[in-house]
C-alpha cells in the first residue's frame, strides 16, 4: 500500500473487476511462478486499508492544521478562493453537494467516502463535507489523499452497481473530479 516496499511485488491495478478476474483466474501464482494462496478476503482487505489510508490522510492533514469541515467552514475555505480538495460524502444529500461542486470550480472533488469515514478523520459523529487545503507544504498530502481516493474508487467501482450500502449506489461519472488543486 505505500508503493515502495522491499523485495519484490506483484502489481495489480486498483480496479475490483481486475482483482476479481486476477483471483478467480489464479494469476497470482502464475506471476509469481509458484504456488500461492490468495485469501478470498483479498479485495475486502484491500478496500478496508485504502480507506483506513484516505481517513488517515484526512485526519493528519486535520492535525496539521490544513483540513476543516462541515458545509460552512468548507464553503468560507471554497469561496476565499484556497487551493484544495473539496471532499464530499457520496451518501451526503445531492443538493447539498452540488452547491459546494459549483463553488468548488476547478478544484478536484473527492467522494468515494462516506459520511462516517469522513468523521472519524475529524473526531465527529457526522461529516459531509470537508476541505483539504494544498498550498505550500500541504500539496503533498492533499496530493496523497487525490491518489488514494482514486485506488479506492477503483475497487469500490463495480461493488457500487450490485451494493445496497450507503454511498455505495450507482453513480454516474467518478469519484474523483477535477484535474488540479
Amino acid at each position: 500500500m505505500d508503493e515502495r516496499l522491499p523485495g519484490r511485488g506483484l502489481w495489480v491495478s486498483a480496479d475490483r473487476a481486475v482483482l476479481e478476474q486476477a483471483v478467480a483466474k489464479r494469476l497470482f501464482g502464475r506471476a509469481a511462478k509458484r504456488s500461492v494462496t490468495v485469501d478470498p478476503e483479498l479485495i475486502g482487505r484491500v478496500e478496508a486499508l485504502l480507506t483506513r489510508r484516505c481517513v488517515e490522510t484526512l485526519a493528519l492533514a486535520r492535525r496539521a492544521g490544513g483540513a476543516v469541515a462541515g458545509q460552512t467552514k468548507v464553503r468560507q475555505a471554497l469561496e476565499a478562493g484556497r487551493p484544495g480538495v473539496l471532499v464530499e460524502a457520496a451518501d451526503g444529500a445531492e443538493d447539498g453537494r452540488a452547491r459546494l461542486r459549483a463553488l468548488a470550480a476547478a478544484r478536484t472533488v473527492v467522494s468515494c467516502l462516506v459520511s462516517a469515514e469522513i468523521a472519524e478523520a475529524f473526531g465527529r459523529e457526522h461529516a459531509v463535507h470537508a476541505f483539504v487545503d494544498s498550498a505550500g507544504s500541504r500539496a503533498g498530502l492533499a496530493d496523497r489523499l487525490i491518489r488514494d481516493a482514486a485506488r479506492l474508487e477503483g475497487v469500490r467501482r463495480e461493488k457500487a452497481a450490485t451494493s445496497e450500502g450507503p454511498g455505495l449506489e450507482n453513480r454516474a461519472g467518478t469519484c474523483i473530479q477535477g484535474a488540479t488543486r
